[in-house]
């Protein structure tokens, strides 16, 4: 039996959302157990011997075809959902943050910088820049995510099934740095009002007259003006979200967790992929902290530099300043974002994110399918 060639380069990188639970009853990679139903179906065709071992695994039977249009479809609306929903909600701890890389002599702390805002702009101010947050962080998501589950593939196909095991991580690397390059210039128009808005009071009530107030001050390439320390803040952050996130999960099955990922319910697996997401979110804080203070200084500044940003917030400054407050933030940030896009994707029919890969085989092995 062989199988065509679209749907063994469709299964390339199966080791994405494999399962380990076969490994103890049947092997994974002997697919004679799980191929003789089909064989038998066809009359003309035997079954597989039991010699014939590959990297290939069959696809789940899920409502959605993995690698489809519809299954990249269901990535890209998760991750609008993931973005969109949890900066939203936390647009109260962002003013704070925001508020504190700017002013630092007047915010001093979580708790004063609360307080200044509570009695300054009531409870209102804790919600500025609501709007172009979610409609920004919203855009960024639909692109991370979608973005980043096809260049995941995309260089898996390139690497062929023996390299994309081996070095899966580069693959993690590399697909969640291309998707984030395009992501940013989604989102930079917005982050650059939000911060406006969020850190100049009187500037703007919101997007609606914040948006046609900075392009008339700056012009419209003047949205842009943070791109650069945007994507030094968001592709170091992203790349470690989810080369973080993918072998957390793939640890925890293989080391913390007795029962076989597919074994475990869905709203376990969401467990899994929350507790995940937040300790990778604690790594990402401290890898893109010091790009996130230069964003900051940058769109609230007028015609502002790099080194002014430097020689204002001091090197010590770039890498501290609010970072305890962003190490909460971004670490219940990034666990609810892939708690949401996994939630999303079981709700769809697609298996979660991450777990334990299958040992590599040689390319040879994968002719004999």
């Amino acid at each position: 039996m062989s199988l065509p060639n679209e749907s063994r380069k469709s299964l390339i990188p199966s080791f994405l959302y494999s399962s380990p639970s076969l490994s103890k009853k049947t092997s994974l990679f002997d697919l004679e157990t799980l191929t003789t139903t089909r064989a038998t179906n066809r009359h003309a065709q035997p079954p597989i011997s039991s010699s014939s071992k590959s990297f290939v695994v069959p696809a789940p039977k899920e409502k959605i075809e993995m690698y489809s249009p519809a299954f990249y479809a269901a990535c890209t609306a998760g991750g609008t959902l993931s973005c969109g929903l949890t900066h939203t909600a936390l647009t109260p701890l962002d003013v704070v943050k925001c508020n504190m890389q700017i002013d630092p002599a007047k915010y001093k702390s979580i708790s004063s910088g609360f307080g200044i805002l509570l009695k300054e702009q009531g409870v209102r101010g804790f919600f500025k820049g609501w709007v172009p947050t979610f409609l920004g962080y919203s855009a960024q998501g639909a692109c991370k995510y979608g973005l980043y589950e096809f260049f995941k593939k995309y260089y898996s196909d390139i690497a062929g099934p023996e390299y994309a095991t081996k070095y899966k991580t580069l693959i993690y690397l590399a697909g969640s740095a291309s998707a984030e390059v395009i992501a940013d210039v989604a989102l930079c128009p917005m982050e650059a009002v939000k911060v406006r808005v969020q850190t100049q009071p009187g500037f703007a009530r919101g997007l609606s007259d914040g948006l046609p107030k900075f392009i008339k001050t700056e012009g419209a390439l003047g949205l842009y003006k943070g791109l650069v320390p945007l994507w030094g803040r968001q592709i170091p952050y992203t790349m470690m979200k989810f080369a973080s996130f993918e072998t957390i999960v793939e640890m925890l099955y293989k080391h913390a967790i007795p029962t076989p990922k597919d074994q475990c319910s869905k709203s376990f697996q969401l467990g899994v992929s929350f507790a995940g997401g937040y300790v990778a979110g604690v790594f990402c804080a401290f890898v893109s902290h010091p790009a996130d203070n230069l964003v900051s200084f940058l769109n609230n500044a007028k015609g502002a530099t790099v080194g002014d940003a430097v020689k204002n917030l001091g090197l010590w400054g770039l890498f501290t300043r609010g970072l305890p407050l962003r190490i909460v933030m971004i670490g219940t940030l990034t666990g609810a974002q892939w708690m949401i896009y996994d939630g999303f994707k079981v709700f769809v029919g697609l298996p979660t994110t991450g777990g334990v890969s299958p040992a590599p085989v040689a390319a040879t092995e994968l002719a004999k399918v």
